[in-house]
């Protein structure tokens, strides 16, 4: 076994689980952290219009990501169960199926994004000021499309496997890579021309092809058990049903982002009917809470990785216990980040706002009344892990729906008649003692057990029985 590689049907599960997920935490940091340096480098030297343009575009990259990110914890999952049922031979069609699969739709997806760039910023009512820019960032984006799913799924892969501190090290190459390139390309250095907002783009598609062929090449010279070599160059023709799980399974992981980024979208509007001094605070105070729900998402990597896993070795008692460690975790860490944040409000927020601000205050009242509800979340996130390692992926997706479509939304909405912005903020925790409610009834009683992920290829597996 790699020295990055942990077998996570064994040791102790604490243990295993922090130190699987330490190194996920840290490349969702590093992702936020070059979205944000990348801002300011637009923002300040270019212009609003850039950096608008840079936000339209981004919604869009937003949602091809969020698609990418359901079929390749698709993939996470199978190569987990793969490798922990010691079936090595479906481990490799997995990788085999998934890397032909991601390579068409990217290329397809590029190529198309390419000719339409013009007419989905138009569809997405652009600022005309903007809509220059905004047209050549995100063609540059989508000729970078190809390269952001292979690297996607390259790096759940090896985490599938165990190893989540690979992708960390060429997560961190790219990132790097990317906050040296911005400027660089942007303003012109050397040999490098002046771009303008193209250069942040094109920084971006070079740090990520750059960081996905050096991370070939180091799992070639590493000789990974699961890198196709050219005599299993068969494996990468699709395994039909390989393909309908990722598809079929991934598409409602991917669906649960949109759920949150949709009614993110809902909730602003909201938001911006009470004024340009609650809209700034409620963006600062949003800010934060991005950071708060990390280890959350980082524990939720782990927990669906070592979950696949066991359930692929049959050990279900270890499962047990690794949702409950998850959830232990989640209150410490989530826990000691929004006590730590409510403790040093007033400095957090003076980064982003004078102290004599009218919107501090505000944006104080807001982190005192949404900021522990992330905890409750952070539980919801941990269960939706463990279920969907098991194929299990529409429950949870349901449960976004209600918690966030026909419950928080509806509440901010209609009881502002009553409580004014003051239902906004509440809706928060509404919304998250309802999903975790239903969350908690599905562990407990639902049928996510019997879940697959793929129909058994031989007889004596048994029939695989696909939970709701």
């Amino acid at each position: 076994m790699s020295k990055s590689r942990m077998n996570l049907t064994t040791g102790p599960v604490g243990r295993t689980l922090f130190l699987f997920s330490l190194p996920v935490l840290g490349s969702n940091v590093l992702q936020s952290l070059n979205a944000s340096i990348n801002s300011m480098w637009v923002g300040h030297y270019l212009g609003e219009a850039a950096l608008t343009a840079t936000s339209n575009a981004n919604i869009v990259l937003f949602f091809l990501l969020g698609v990418v990110f359901g079929l390749s914890m698709a993939n996470t999952i199978l190569v987990g169960q793969a490798v922990g049922a010691r079936n090595m031979d479906q481990a490799r069609r997995v990788v085999g199926t998934s890397a032909t699969f991601f390579v068409v739709v990217s290329v397809l997806l590029a190529l198309a994004g390419v000719i339409l760039t013009p007419h989905i910023l138009d569809a997405m009512g652009t600022p005309a000021d903007a809509r220059p820019y905004a047209v050549a960032y995100l063609r540059v984006i989508f000729i970078a499309v190809p390269f952001m799913y292979l690297y996607n799924v390259m790096m759940m892969t090896l985490r599938g496997t165990g190893d989540s501190r690979t992708p960390f090290w060429f997560m961190l190459l790219s990132a790097v890579t990317d906050i040296i390139l911005n400027p660089i390309l942007i303003f012109g250095w050397g040999p490098f021309p002046k771009m303008g907002i193209a250069g942040s783009a094109t920084a971006t598609l070079i740090a990520q092809s750059g960081s996905l062929i050096a991370m070939m090449w180091f799992l070639k010279r590493r000789k990974y058990f699961l890198l196709l070599g050219r005599h299993e160059l068969h494996y990468l023709k699709p395994d039909p049903a390989i393909l309908r799980a990722l598809i079929f399974k991934g598409l409602p992981m991917g669906l649960q982002m949109l759920v949150i980024a949709s009614s993110a979208i809902v909730m602003i509007s909201l938001v911006n009917a009470h004024g340009s001094t609650v809209t700034a605070a409620y963006g600062v105070a949003s800010q934060l809470w991005n950071y708060i729900q990390m280890p959350a998402l980082a524990l939720g990597a782990g927990v669906s990785s070592m979950v696949a896993q066991n359930v692929g070795a049959g050990l279900w008692d270890r499962v047990s216990r690794i949702t409950r460690v998850g959830v232990l975790f989640n209150f410490l860490m989530t826990g000691a980040l929004v006590t730590l944040l409510l403790l040093l409000d007033h400095l957090v927020l003076g980064l982003f706002l004078p102290d004599d601000a009218t919107a501090m205050g505000v944006a104080r009242h807001i982190d005192w009344i949404v900021s522990w509800s992330f905890i409750l979340f952070g539980v919801t996130i941990v269960l939706f892990a463990t279920v969907r390692a098991t194929g299990a992926v529409v429950a949870p997706l349901v449960i976004l729906i209600i918690a966030m479509w026909l419950t928080r939304l509806p509440f901010a909405s209609l009881m502002s008649t009553h409580m004014g912005q003051e239902a906004i903020w509440w809706s928060f925790p509404v919304g998250s003692v309802v999903s975790l409610t239903l969350a908690l009834l599905y562990y407990r009683f639902g049928g996510w057990r019997r879940a697959r992920m793929v129909v058994p290829s031989t007889p004596a597996a048994g029939e695989a029985v696909v939970a709701k």
